[in-house]
């Protein structure tokens, strides 16, 4: 890279300079965010040091240009960024794009040798490739365009030249090219007319059969429908094809019809209704104005282009394109520059155009009033820019494509594209790839879906393995699974996905992209404003209000009102972004989320267990409920992000965050059933707690894993692990964690028929204040152990001692308050009055203590009193009501996940449906039981199925064994 003027020439040697300015060159004019030049330097590693060392950078590049006798001001900082300006006479990439706009200028007017000379001085700009010599793939990505104008106008002018009847000289050069680049049609399609109109005939067929034999070897497609045209007149000896092809004058009264659309892609797949309704749309009725819009890399431009060539029949005076540059490395046109670029294609002369916009609109309504015409304007950039171009006549079409949603196009279709199906990204695929994916359909699923289903990154997934004849489709896959990982290998030949969203972000006003970055920090999932709010430290209306313009730019979706989420791809796009900025949005979101779940499940356990929950004051995006059910709401909505975010702290190596994150939400988990499926997040916990190194964390960790395992039916693991919670507890001297574990290992050994050892447990837990002076038992614990011990003389059979302490129980449960704590003593008690036969207390007990369990969601203990309700109404001869209540009750358990609670449920049900007579029913609802209680050591319910089976000198010997003294509740 060099810098020239007239008195010097300066090689800007050192690497980091290089890709600086380069950058700053490709977009010139325009803000250079500083984390964009940060990736381009380093790539997705950057130092700590990056925005310190950046601002170096910058300071040598002014040294430079001072010495080059340039102003150092050319460079202009700005709070967000850089930028350089330069006047288009000093850069070559754009005295380039003028030479080529005047030599197309010139060829439209007929001037077909001043617009050769134009095109010959633009080309003679190039010294190489562009940028070669900087090592930066965002660089080598953002001047992918250069490569793409070049190509353009060299085929432009070889078809001047060829027009001008200059084969001879220009067959050496067109060959070479052929050789540069062999899938180029239209370069192969000049070399194959030069052969011919030269005499060599047989040369030119032999090189369309090269070229043919390479598609079919390499890509697996026919060559294009005007290249096998040319074949044709070649081979039948076309005398026209060997004179050179000079523009006629135009006949008075006749005009040539335009055909400006682009190429129509052959393996294009997926959106076929969409593409009937555009079609049908663009033939039926009067003047019709589509609007497609969808986010960077949804096909919207291939789309249109489909739609247009099929529906052209319908506009046989012609089909224009034009590219606004609404998202693009070069600045957007003004809706004049449009103009004049229609009204070219439309070979309107130049000395006839107006300067004036509204001059301009005028005649281009004119020229279009009785022609029947087919517009497409390619990526727009708002409505503004838009508005001008539409025609005024019934006879037009118009597709408009955007990343943006145009709501200001009075009349206009909206088509918004989203993402393809499966079954369409899939095809995509195989279209593309061929045998390597039919062999294995499984990866290719998978890479369509780490494709986010987007068809720019399917198509590029695609070129990486058409390039790689090596790799398998499972190859690929791996190296798609991590998301730092994604984007880097989603970039063929210097398009990427990355850069296609990078003009999208470059649009977007300094606020919009500082939340769109943070949300990348976000876990995959829709979330609701106040999270946005939290990452992005805003007020959260502030915060809603950015969203809905992310929205309308297609840089977030909104699944549903209130609700919104990034694509996979542009989420580890954002993610990228804000590594700068992580790790304090970071911990403002889970902060959020924290305090939010802490209050969401202050419901669900008693306030004096929660000693570890009681924070700072909480952050103003935070949630707090005061009612149960939208609580309830609240968590199983925002669950996924929950524990997203539980996993996000630890990858942050926020310990504390994740212990605490993981005790708010652990009652939540354990009482509706979640348990089992997030054994993952409890070992995190541990780890954490390890990690810090906080004992009372870690003990309360495992107290809760411990839980998880009891309701999984894992007894032995819950009681190991108790173990180990008793014996921090007891060395770090936490007599809190040391009753509550003491109290739990009672209800264990309750469950597994180990009553002496579940009465010395609850004693155990009782003389905790004598072990350590001055600990006063807290309520809940006090309560725990009475609610404990009434369960244990109830199974036990002991039901005199069982009302004593059910009744001390309920006396502390009405002294602490609260609806959760007495439902359960309430259920406790209806159980012992149902054993001892009382129905009538026992059934309105029941009902009582059902619906205060329903009104706090204690779903277990709901579920439980229903199958023992259902006891009562069997026993009292209802035997329907009986059957209902339990298969609900049985339902319920298996959404909790309870084994031993499913025991019991299946044992109530069968009791009541062999009363019923439905003996083979209530035997296999037995055996059911008696294999998951013999499984998990339920020997409780394990007796009482074997009894059920008829089975009884099992079930009374086991029964006894336990000590049970009462053998009438085997059957009751």
């Amino acid at each position: 890279m060099q810098i020239r003027t007239p008195v010097t020439e300066i090689t800007v040697a050192a690497p980091r300079e290089r890709i600086l300015l380069a950058l700053l060159l490709l977009r010139e004019g325009q803000l250079v965010p500083v984390q964009q030049v940060v990736t381009a330097l380093w790539d997705t590693h950057p130092p700590p040091t990056a925005r310190a060392q950046v601002h170096s950078c910058v300071s040598r590049l002014r040294q430079l240009l001072r010495r080059a006798g340039l102003p150092e001001d050319l460079v202009i900082t700005e709070p967000t960024g850089y930028r350089i300006k330069v006047g288009p006479e000093d850069l070559d990439a754009a005295l380039f794009a003028t030479r080529v706009e005047r030599g197309r200028a010139a060829a439209a007017d007929g001037d077909l040798a001043g617009a050769r000379d134009e095109l010959r001085a633009a080309l003679a700009l190039w010294r190489g490739r562009p940028l070669a010599d900087v090592d930066s793939d965002v660089v080598r990505a953002a001047a992918a365009h250069l490569d793409e104008q070049w190509t353009a106008a060299m085929a432009f002018c070889l078809d001047l030249e060829l027009q001008l009847d200059l084969a001879e000289e220009i067959l050496a050069e067109v060959a070479d090219l052929v050789e540069r680049f062999p899938h180029h049609e239209q370069f192969r399609g000049q070399l194959m007319t030069a052969l011919a109109r030269t005499g060599r005939r047989a040369d030119a067929l032999a090189v369309f059969r090269r070229g043919r034999a390479l598609l079919a070897e390499e890509l697996g497609i026919e060559p294009g429908a005007e290249l096998v045209e040319l074949h044709r007149r070649i081979l039948t000896g076309d005398v026209s094809l060997l004179l050179p092809q000079l523009p006629q004058p135009p006949r008075i009264g006749l005009r040539r019809p335009a055909r400006c659309l682009p190429r129509d892609i052959a393996d294009f797949a997926g959106r076929a209704d969409t593409v009937q309704r555009l079609v049908d749309a663009l033939s039926n009725g009067p003047q019709t104005v589509l609007a497609i819009d969808g986010m960077a890399g949804t096909g919207k431009t291939t789309l249109a282009v489909r739609a247009a060539h099929a529906a052209s029949d319908r506009y046989p005076d012609g089909q224009l394109y034009l590219d606004l540059r609404g998202h693009s490395d070069r600045a957007p046109l003004d809706p004049g520059e449009a103009l004049g670029a229609l009204l070219r294609q439309l070979e309107v002369p130049a000395e006839r155009v107006p300067a004036a916009l509204d001059d301009r609109a005028v005649l281009w309504r004119t020229e279009l009033a009785d022609r029947q015409v087919l517009v497409l304007l390619d990526n727009a950039l708002d409505t503004t820019q838009v508005l001008p171009l539409l025609p005024g006549t019934a006879n037009t079409g118009v597709i408009i494509t955007s990343r943006r949603r145009l709501g200001g196009l009075d009349g206009a279709q909206p088509v918004s594209l989203d993402v393809l199906p499966l079954d369409d990204a899939v095809e995509l695929l195989r279209r593309t790839v061929g045998d390597r994916a039919l062999a294995d359909p499984e990866r290719t699923e998978e890479v369509a879906e780490l494709c986010g289903r987007l068809p720019l990154a399917v198509r590029l997934a695609a070129a990486r393995l058409q390039h790689r004849p090596t790799w398998t489709v499972a190859d690929l896959a791996a190296r798609l699974r991590t998301a730092d990982r994604r984007l880097p290998e989603l970039a063929v030949d210097g398009r990427t996905v990355a850069a296609a969203f990078t003009l999208s972000y470059q649009q977007l006003p300094v606020p919009l992209q500082g939340l769109f970055r943070v949300l990348g920090l976000h876990p995959p999932g829709d979330f609701e404003p106040a999270a946005a709010a939290a990452l992005a430290d805003l007020p959260v209306a502030e915060a809603e209000a950015l969203l809905e313009d992310l929205v309308d730019v297609h840089l977030v979706e909104a699944p549903a009102a209130g609700r919104y989420r990034l694509h996979d791809l542009l989420r580890d796009y954002a993610a990228q972004l804000a590594a700068a900025e992580a790790h304090a949005a970071v911990e403002r979101l889970l902060d959020h989320y924290l305090y939010s779940v802490v209050s969401a499940t202050s419901y669900m356990e008693l306030s004096d267990a929660r000693s570890l929950l009681r924070l700072d004051t909480p952050p103003p995006t935070a949630k707090e409920f005061s009612v149960v059910a939208e609580a309830r709401q609240w968590l199983d909505r925002e669950l996924p992000n929950v524990l997203g975010v539980a996993r996000l702290s630890a990858e942050h190596g926020m310990h504390r965050h994740t212990c605490l994150m993981t005790r708010a939400v652990s009652p939540f988990l354990y009482g509706f059933g979640y348990g089992e499926t997030q054994l993952d997040l409890y070992e995190r916990a541990i780890a954490a707690a390890v990690a810090l190194p906080d004992p009372e964390l870690e003990a309360e960790s495992r107290n809760y894993l411990a839980a998880v395992y009891f309701r999984m039916g894992r007894l032995a693991d819950a009681l190991a692990t108790l173990q180990i919670v008793v014996r921090i507890a007891e060395r770090e001297r936490l007599p809190r964690l040391v009753g509550t574990a003491l109290t739990n290992r009672a209800m264990l050994h309750s469950k597994l028929g180990q009553y002496p050892e579940a009465i010395a447990a609850a004693e155990a837990a009782a003389a905790v204040p004598v072990e350590y002076p001055g600990y006063e038992v807290s309520p809940s614990l006090e309560f725990k152990l009475h609610s404990t011990m009434g369960l244990v003389h109830t199974q036990a059979g002991n039901y005199t001692q069982a009302l004593a302490a059910n009744r001390r129980g309920l006396a502390v449960a009405r002294r602490i308050g609260g609806i959760r704590p007495v439902g359960i003593m309430l259920g406790e008690l209806g159980l012992v009055h149902l054993h001892l036969g009382h129905l009538a207390v026992a059934t309105a007990l029941l009902r009582r203590a059902l619906l205060l369990k329903q009104d706090a969601f204690n779903q277990y203990g709901a579920a439980e009193t229903l199958s023992k309700l259902g006891t009562a109404h069997r026993l009292a001869g209802r035997i329907g009501d009986a059957i209902t209540c339990q298969r609900t009750a049985r339902e319920q358990m298996e959404r909790v996940a309870d084994v031993s609670g499913q025991c019991l449920a299946a044992n109530d049900l069968a009791l009541s449906l062999r009363a019923a007579g439905s003996h083979a029913a209530a035997e296999r609802l037995h055996r059911e039981a008696l294999t998951k209680a013999a499984g998990i050591g339920d020997r409780y319910e394990q007796a009482r199925a074997l009894a059920g089976l008829g089975r009884m000198d099992e079930a009374v010997a086991l029964f006894t064994s336990l000590g049970a003294r009462d053998l009438a509740a085997l059957t009751r």
